[in-house]
């Protein structure tokens, strides 16, 4: 073989090597992304059952309206989990019981959720807020690092 044709061959031998390490890179971007987005969207489904579970009477099984039946042992059962935390392909979830009702009678309970995507130290985490008695959700995506277990996941949340 010439030198000019074992010139092309390592050259392009390179040029492979660098569009496949480019290619692993988007996907791993993109695989982080959609688990931050599933965690996001179960969360939002978890919190959207725990505003039903407030509303349903409770001969029916629900909170009927009341404070006091707002504890995580009373609502997974509804939700389906069978602790007070629960996983899926996403994640791993965690709820609150309520929170102490202000003067307004207002409270609120948390859901927690952290993603199985690593990228680089960090993993995705969301925090799911319900306020009651209106029943207004909101979320907050953050990156926790990756040795956060899932008990530790709303102290990151609580803290600047």
């Amino acid at each position: 073989m010439g030198t000019q044709q074992i010139l092309l061959i390592v050259l392009s031998v390179i040029i492979v090597g660098a569009a496949i390490a480019v290619g692993i890179q988007m996907f791993n971007s993109q695989a982080y992304s959609a688990n931050k987005s599933a965690i996001a969207a179960d969360a939002q489904s978890f919190a959207t059952q725990v505003v039903q579970y407030y509303k349903t009477p409770e001969s029916q099984g629900g909170a009927g309206g009341k404070v006091a039946s707002m504890t995580a042992a009373n609502v997974f059962p509804f939700i389906g989990w069978s602790a007070e935390n629960t996983n899926n392909d996403s994640g791993d979830y965690i709820i609150t019981d309520a929170s102490a009702a202000a003067a307004d009678g207002s409270f609120t309970v948390a859901i927690y959720g952290l993603g199985k995507e690593i990228r680089a130290t960090n993993r995705p985490a969301i925090e799911t807020v319900i306020s009651f008695p209106d029943g207004t959700i909101t979320a907050t995506p953050k990156d926790v690092a990756s040795t956060t277990a899932i008990a530790g996941v709303p102290a990151l949340f609580t803290t600047p």
